[in-house]
């Protein structure tokens, strides 16, 4: 069986009409927004259209069952909110490949020992703090972030699941017992060159990094540019730009080749040409395949916020937003999905993941896998992401067989 890749691009451009504004590029679902709800809509009656029974879960989890065999589901899927000015094809081919995969399945009278389940997981992209769908559904939340949670805005993530109709005190209704999951199957682009670079069709992750995720705010003084001498002054931005330019010794130091520690948002305040930053704000995402070296690492960045605040003559807050532990992936499902692109006669490599994704939260209660496909110029998260049309078929067919040699037996 193959999937049928003109139905799956029918849906790709489908789905990717929500989040489109005008004026502004790229794709503009994020996580809670009008545009996100109603591509979860859209979805849920695709999947009902498949003859798939669909529900939508207290935390705006998409689910879609083929409810056939007996004992514990195989899931696949993956999200379909987007960052800011995101891509096309950053989760919504995960979601939209399951989907083509299971109605492959179906016409071509495969008969299922086990259920397979479709979903689509809400708010992984991290305008909250990320992974709440697939956290919620593991029972992994944390109880403080998720009474805490607040957006850009201040927007609090409570607020914006009602305004949605949805209820945050229906958390735990969320949860599925991993004696109800056999496993986990996710396909993604890779959002990084190697795969482009080497020329290899499909990447199979063995590893995902952990990610610790704070918001620092440097308070200094605003000031006149003009009178206020160079050796006075209590610069937050000078703070800032000397704390980011010792960023790749801290790795040097005590990193390895998997660790990145990005400084991504920045606000200053005023913000006025000729006034001196009284206060800087920014992010710090740092991440490593090894938890150990994540905990080093984030220690040292606090280390150094606090000498560089003190040379300056700043104070300092840090807000500690989330944190993701590292997850090592299931080797006997590696295996499987490594024999299936085999089968396929693709080219494969193991690898390590640098960004999260919800198989990691899945991981956490059942064998889960990762499955990616090439990133043109390695590019993601931006307008200008693409993954060719013959490179989203190669992974949904390995996706495909992969569900349909783990639901086989029970």
């Amino acid at each position: 069986m193959q999937i049928d890749l003109a139905r799956l691009r029918s849906d790709m451009d489908a789905i990717n009409q929500f989040g489109r504004i005008d004026g502004m590029p790229g794709i503009n679902r994020v996580s809670f927004s009008d545009a996100d709800m109603a591509g979860r809509l859209w979805f849920m009656q695709r999947c009902a259209q498949a003859g798939l029974a669909t529900q939508m879960d207290e935390v705006g989890n998409v689910l879609a069952r083929w409810d056939v065999g007996e004992g514990p589901a195989v899931l696949a899927g993956s999200h379909l909110d987007s960052v800011p000015n995101g891509g096309e094809f950053d989760g919504a081919l995960g979601c939209c490949a399951a989907l083509e995969a299971v109605r492959t399945l179906i016409e071509g009278g495969f008969e299922p020992a086990l259920p397979i389940e479709i979903v689509a997981f809400a708010e992984e992209e991290g305008r909250f703090g990320g992974m709440l769908g697939s956290q919620a559904l593991c029972g992994i939340v944390d109880p403080d972030w998720y009474t805490s949670a607040r957006d850009d805005t201040g927007l609090h993530l409570h607020d914006a699941m009602r305004r949605q109709g949805l209820d945050p005190e229906l958390l735990h209704r969320a949860l599925r017992p991993a004696a109800e999951i056999k496993a986990f199957v996710e396909l993604h682009i890779e959002q990084g060159p190697i795969l482009e670079t080497d020329r290899i069709d499909i990447g199979i992750a063995t590893e995902i990094s952990g990610v610790f995720n704070w918001t620092v705010k440097f308070k200094g003084v605003a000031n006149h540019s003009g009178t206020t001498p160079m050796h006075l002054r209590r610069d937050a931005f000078a703070g800032l730009a000397a704390f980011a330019h010792g960023i790749p010794d801290i790795i040097a130091e005590i990193g390895t080749n998997q660790t990145r520690v990005t400084i991504g948002k920045v606000a200053l305040e005023p913000d006025f040409a000729h006034t001196i930053p009284g206060l800087a704000t920014f992010s710090i995402i740092g991440r490593d395949t090894g938890e150990a070296v994540v905990r080093k690492v984030a220690g040292r960045c606090r280390q150094e916020i606090g000498a560089t605040a003190t040379l300056h003559g700043l104070s300092v807050e840090i807000d500690e937003v989330s944190w993701l532990a590292p997850m090592s992936l299931d080797r006997g499902l590696v295996q499987i999905l490594e024999g299936v692109v085999q089968t396929c006669g693709y080219s494969c490599r193991k690898m390590p993941c640098g960004a999260g994704h919800d198989v990691q939260s899945m991981a956490s209660i059942t064998p889960s896998g990762l499955i990616f496909v090439p990133s043109r110029g390695g590019i993601s998260h931006a307008p200008e992401e693409f993954t060719s049309w013959e490179d989203c078929a190669k992974g949904a067919n390995v996706l495909m067989q992969a569900i349909q040699s783990l639901a086989a037996t029970r």
